[in-house]
């Protein structure tokens, strides 16, 4: 049976005409064998058990052997009893019928039942499960072990969100030949007459740059009787040119996105495309659900599967292994701005920092710079707190400004609160040991040397926060015969709340006290030659 459904239920090809362009085919292979699978027969004890415990029903049997329970299921597939252990009492026992043989499984209860990583409310539901698992896993081993063999992950999710993005504006656009301006609005517009130069190019070349609004373009003809183009694509580090469209329809998407769209991502300043891995956590899934890497059926009654807390992404639990790290995290599942992880931030509202970092900075500099004993001085801890829950509930929006809070203590306060909430430092725990140890290098040269190797490590939107922060508190010490904080004051401030040992150890915390300081200062009298 696997043999043939499996290639009459396997995903579609993507249609190399983009208006012609059909969601892949959701495999219902597993979901057919889910439908088979036995169901539970609850065999019942015709008499009163004594000591029967209270989250147990009547199909507990008392103290039998395991030739007795054998002999109540009677070969009826599904057929499940429970009894207490001759050998171990107080053990219980799931003695279930599957397959021609009783098997029999150490059943535990803590509030709810298990025998394995699964827990239920039920002993029902926790057979039903058992059974659909071990029924698809005994009919479908093959077919599961080369589920994540050739995934349909690319054409599916963000990327489907997309192509159907391109196909409803090619399609809206397929007839339309007018006048019309070949470059972006924010550059001087160089206007064409075209007959044959379908505005579908120019409507797919917009909405592939998509909120790149700061690319320059130009599409432009190069042999109109071949229906031949050219894309040029202006980024800071060079022109990307696609020549030879020929006829857009004609081409895959696939080879859109890797040629262009990617182009575009990666070299345009303005898109701050950080690996970001998928927040996976267990899942239970009401109602049928696939998974969005392989296509297949995600089986069971619970905890079929795991789901990005992030970005919502469902996949099975095996396939979660194979998923590239390039969670785009929702906005509508990022609760709040304070204690949210720094990468999923700034990935959720594309940005290149976390904002709360830019806004307060750009408040400092712009009437702080000279107050005294800037950073040092705390603001009013309510006024802090008001500003940390104006971020989480307003974002971007959040009003700061000196009509709000005129003490500029209070914003340097809840930048410090940002660093010092985040679950994963600034300086992240998998560099701290490394900056430590390059703090201790007591000659000048190969300390900054090794500094400088090991800010290499850390993870991108980490290291062009700390860029910008460093930036920031130059020229804080530009100013020091106004606000007399230099280099070492502020190293005392922001070493531990940059900088925190992977163990909560207060003795390592006292111990590296100074090595965080001088690492802040190195990096704060070093900014243009490490960063």
């Amino acid at each position: 049976m696997a043999a043939s459904s499996n290639s009459s239920l396997s995903g579609s090809s993507v249609s190399s005409d983009a208006e012609e362009y059909q969601p892949p085919i959701w495999k219902s292979y597993l979901y057919q064998l889910q439908q088979e699978a036995p169901r539970p027969k609850r065999i019942i004890c015709p008499r009163e058990v004594e000591n029967r415990p209270k989250y147990y029903g009547r199909e507990f049997h008392g103290i039998i052997s395991r030739e007795q329970a054998d002999e109540l299921l009677g070969g009826v597939e599904g057929a499940y009893i429970l009894r207490e252990s001759q050998r171990q009492p107080g053990c219980y026992t799931l003695a279930l019928r599957f397959g021609n043989q009783t098997l029999n499984y150490r059943l535990f209860h803590d509030g709810k039942h298990f025998v394995g990583e699964k827990r239920f409310e039920s002993i029902h539901d926790l057979v039903t499960d058992g059974l659909i698992t071990l029924y698809i896993e005994t009919k479908a081993a093959e077919y599961i072990s080369k589920m994540t063999t050739n995934p349909i992950y690319e054409h599916i999710g963000y990327a489907t969100l997309l192509r159907e993005k391109v196909s409803r504006r090619l399609s809206r656009s397929k007839n339309e030949s007018r006048k019309t301006s070949v470059t972006n609005e924010e550059h001087t517009p160089v206007e064409k007459k075209h007959g044959s130069m379908n505005s579908s190019y120019l409507c797919w070349t917009r909405e592939l740059l998509g909120h790149q609004q700061n690319t320059p373009w130009k599409l432009e003809t190069c042999k109109p009787e071949e229906r031949s183009w050219k894309l040029s694509l202006k980024f800071s580090h060079g022109t990307f040119i696609l020549e030879r469209l020929d006829d857009l329809a004609t081409l895959r998407f696939s080879q859109i996105s890797s040629l262009v769209r990617r182009a575009a991502l990666t070299h345009n300043d303005n898109h701050f495309n950080y690996e970001k891995t998928h927040n996976f956590k267990v899942h239970t899934f009401r109602g049928p659900h696939w998974c969005e890497y392989c296509a297949n059926f995600m089986w069971g009654l619970i905890a079929q599967g795991v789901r990005c807390s992030d970005c919502g992404l469902n996949v099975h639990k095996q396939c979660s292994k194979h998923v590239p790290n390039d969670c785009q995290p929702d906005l509508k599942r990022i609760k709040k701005v304070y204690c949210c992880d720094l990468t999923t931030l700034v990935k959720a509202h594309n940005t290149q920092r976390p904002m709360v970092v830019d806004i307060c900075i750009r408040e400092i500099e712009a009437r702080g710079l000279k107050s005294e004993g800037l950073y040092r001085v705390s603001g009013f801890t309510e006024h802090i707190e008001d500003v940390k829950m104006a971020f989480d509930r307003d974002g971007e929006k959040a009003d700061i400004s000196a009509n709000i809070y005129p003490d500029i203590n209070i914003i340097t306060g809840a930048l410090k609160l940002y660093f010092r909430d985040l679950p994963i430092p600034v300086i992240t725990y998998d560099t701290y040991s490394k900056f430590i140890e390059a703090a201790k290098i007591s000659n000048a040269d190969e300390r900054l040397e090794a500094v400088h190797e090991v800010l290499m490590l850390l993870p991108p939107a980490h290291y062009e926060t700390l860029r910008y922060l460093m930036i920031h508190l130059k020229k804080v010490t530009l100013n020091e015969k106004d606000n007399f904080m230099n280099a070492e004051n502020l190293g005392i401030v922001f070493g531990p709340t940059l900088m925190r040992p992977p163990e909560d150890s207060t003795l390592t915390t006292l111990r590296d006290m100074r090595y965080q300081k001088l690492i802040v200062q190195i990096l704060i009298e070093n900014e243009d030659v490490l960063f």
